[in-house]
């Protein structure tokens, strides 16, 4: 029998959430079901379940710099994906990092969680856009995180969508993907812009109370298309259709009381 080919590797730096359906446990769930090869940093520690988080730890920003150089130095890690960095500690060495071995990365700037509870200290805020923003293949923000970033009131347009992704490439981002899913409407519509290109994407919008961990999902199945191998623009495409899929199956799941997770593996355990 001929040899398998060996599974791409990527990278997640971000928060453990011990209820499985965010941070670290979403992403790994979704290189595998995208057939990548996971590896992990991680930043925090929560105790978080669907109805919310009830605590959260730091790791020391020098555990994270240990974590990054055992990856980084032995690994063949072909993208890298960062989430929850809620201290400007922890973004200063994420970033020493990045620029040693020179790498870019999906930068999904977690400060919220879907329950509502903040994760990024206030004053690390400046740090994301001055250290890890201008790292960025492509960041990826939510209506709320793109207004926090900008110091613009929440897009209720998809012309402000589009003007705030404009203005975030001014940060040094590479490309920047809007995601549109809290804007009223019949679909879910998302705006990727590089600078020269801009792409409107749509999706019909899913009525579902289980949508926990959406935006770690769909930029850690963005850093698993690159790890593949495909374009940028493509793997957004990809990572936007994985999405659409593990929300529509979320009910399936039923898992916890409150805002339960969506289906990582839809396209094995229903088959």
């Amino acid at each position: 029998m001929p040899p398998r080919p060996i599974a791409p590797v990527a990278l997640t730096i971000a928060g453990s959430d011990s209820g499985g359906g965010a941070g670290i446990q979403a992403d790994l769930k979704t290189f595998s079901a995208l057939g990548v090869y996971g590896a992990s940093v991680v930043t925090a520690i929560t105790a978080q379940n669907t109805r919310g988080v009830a605590a959260v730890e730091d790791v020391s920003a020098g555990m994270v710099a240990a974590q990054m150089e055992a990856v980084l130095s032995d690994l063949d890690v072909k993208a890298v994906k960062i989430g929850m960095v809620s201290r400007r500690e922890t973004i200063a060495v994420i970033a020493d990092g990045l620029r040693r071995y020179g790498r870019l990365a999906v930068v999904d700037p977690v400060m919220v969680a879907t329950s509502g509870d903040r994760l990024l200290h206030p004053g690390a805020i400046a740090a994301l856009i001055e250290d890890l923003l201008p790292l960025a293949l492509v960041a990826t923000p939510n209506l709320a995180e793109a207004a926090l970033l900008t110091g613009r009131p929440t897009a209720e347009s998809e012309g402000e969508m589009v003007r705030q992704a404009e203005a975030l490439l001014k940060t040094g981002a590479r490309s920047v993907l809007v995601k549109g899913g809290h804007l009223p409407g019949g679909d879910a519509t998302d705006f990727f812009l590089d600078g020269q290109t801009l792409l409107r994407l749509p999706a019909s919008r899913i009525e579902t109370h289980n949508d926990h961990g959406t935006g770690c999902t769909l930029s850690a199945a963005i850093a698993a298309g690159l790890a593949s191998g495909l374009p940028l623009a493509e793997a957004v495409r990809a990572a936007k259709h994985y999405l659409h899929g593990a929300i529509s199956a979320a009910d399936d799941l039923k898992v916890g009381q409150g805002r339960g997770p969506v289906h990582h593996f839809h396209q094995w355990w229903n088959s």
